[in-house]
């Protein structure tokens, strides 16, 4: 069981991001994610009438992005009640409060369903669609997430490197991300 203070260090983790720039110092900037959930809060409701900040393709790549995150969290096959609600928390932690927690937990609810009627490689496959030039992120996230829980295990993966494997990347692809968390992990004192 994760702490609310792990779940608040990831959810901080996957908002930042921290890259070099071109001078070679480390800086930090917000994540792709962060981004996105801007846009998929501001996504209108059948009520909504007036603008709102939507970009349909920005919610697209946040749904991309938690899809991913989904599928390496129930890679063993075992996401209950308990496990769907701590990776609801995680990635609403990780909106930085952009997305109610309600609708996070109405994502993860319709991300099971798709899992179920789809299939792995179908859900991978649409992954990659989406996401587009973004998936080192969905890599990123989906790492951090395979890590929050003390290692990343052969199951989370093997999801990984097949979603690298459908974007066409280098299983090197899926060995950078989880460096990179593990790094932001240390960084960060966890």
């Amino acid at each position: 069981m994760l702490t609310e203070a792990r779940i608040d260090l990831i959810g901080r983790i996957a908002r930042l991001k921290h890259a070099p720039n071109e001078l070679g110092s480390v800086i930090a900037e917000r994540s792709v994610l962060a981004l996105a959930a801007v846009s998929y809060g501001a996504k209108p409701d059948a009520n909504s009438t007036s603008p709102t900040g939507f970009d349909p393709r920005a919610v697209l790549l946040f749904e991309a992005i938690v899809e991913g995150a989904f599928l390496v969290a129930s890679a063993d096959g075992l996401f209950d009640e308990s496990e769907r609600d701590t990776f609801g928390r995680i990635v609403t932690a990780a909106c930085g409060g952009a997305v109610p927690p309600r609708r996070i937990a109405k994502l993860v609810l319709d991300l099971g369903d798709m899992l179920q009627e789809d299939g792995l490689e179908v859900r991978l496959k649409n992954i990659v669609e989406s996401a587009g030039r973004h998936l080192d992120e969905v890599l990123r996230i989906g790492a951090l997430i395979a890590d929050a829980s003390g290692g990343v295990q052969y199951a989370e993966r093997q999801v990984l490197e097949k979603m690298a494997a459908a974007a066409r990347l280098p299983s090197s692809a899926v060995d950078q991300a989880i460096d990179d968390v593990r790094r932001e992990l240390r960084a960060a004192g966890a």
